[in-house]
């Protein structure tokens, strides 16, 4: 069943058309995969979405509503559709457990108990159960960044986008996030992520979606699309991404 679709969506900034015209959907429980040069309107496209930009024109329905319409409820969109920026964007001053729990206990009512129980649970889900009552100043980026994973998740949103979570990391702390999300898909999470994480995409994305200009130019399985794409523009891409 689609639970996301975007139709014949604009989004400029001046004279700049950041999106043009774009057309994607997404599936219950699929794994979709933006990726692109810089500039493309990955990150433009997750915003719309999450209606921390508005559309210039088309329509982005979300389980069959129309949620770029100016009338919807913003708040109850985002309870419904999470999403985990580059930046952690943690609260230096709560604790780990404080960070998960405060979004659950005051839009989603739950009493304090019932967040404490699920937060340990899901640090645990994602190795962190150790470090529920640090703070995120005492933790290494990939350890944030699995805390955002579990913040977002906490909420129980029905779709979940990231937005390049890995760019900031050192190397050697992008493995630990990205099993995470793996993890992810392995529970049935909806997902759209923008990435450069080709062989990640690869293993974990059911569908592969490549924004050129604005636009999506070509999509299809992984494996199709990164050893046999359709289009130059998206060889041209794979190419000077794997020379990089």
């Amino acid at each position: 069943m689609t639970l996301l679709r975007l139709e014949s969506v604009r989004k400029q900034f001046g004279d700049n058309i950041v999106l043009r015209d774009l057309e994607l959907s997404v599936d219950t429980h699929e794994v979709v995969a933006l990726i692109g040069s810089s500039g493309s309107g990955k990150s433009t496209l997750l915003r719309c979405v999450n209606l921390l930009e508005t559309v210039d024109d088309g329509a982005v329905w979300f389980d069959g509503r129309d949620i770029s319409d100016p009338r919807v409820d913003v708040n109850q969109v985002r309870r419904d559709i999470g999403m985990v920026f580059q930046a952690y964007n943690l609260f230096p001053h709560l604790s780990v457990v404080d960070n998960v729990t405060l979004a659950p206990r005051r839009l989603l009512g739950l009493p304090r108990a019932e967040a404490v129980a699920m937060a340990h649970e899901l640090l645990a889900r994602f190795g962190l159960a150790d470090k529920a009552d640090v703070h995120p100043d005492k933790l290494s980026g990939g350890q944030q960044q699995r805390v955002a994973l579990v913040r977002a998740v906490a909420m129980r949103p029905r779709l979940l986008m990231l937005d390049e979570i890995t760019s900031a990391l050192d190397p050697e702390l992008v493995g630990e996030v990205l099993s995470a999300i793996a993890d992810l898909k392995e529970q049935g999470m909806t997902l759209l992520m923008a990435t450069h994480e080709m062989a990640f995409a690869r293993d974990v994305a059911d569908r592969l979606a490549f924004l050129h200009a604005g636009s999506v130019l070509e999509e299809g399985p992984p494996a199709a699309l990164l050893d046999a794409p359709r289009h130059e523009r998206t060889a041209a891409f794979l190419r000077r991404f794997r020379s990089s």
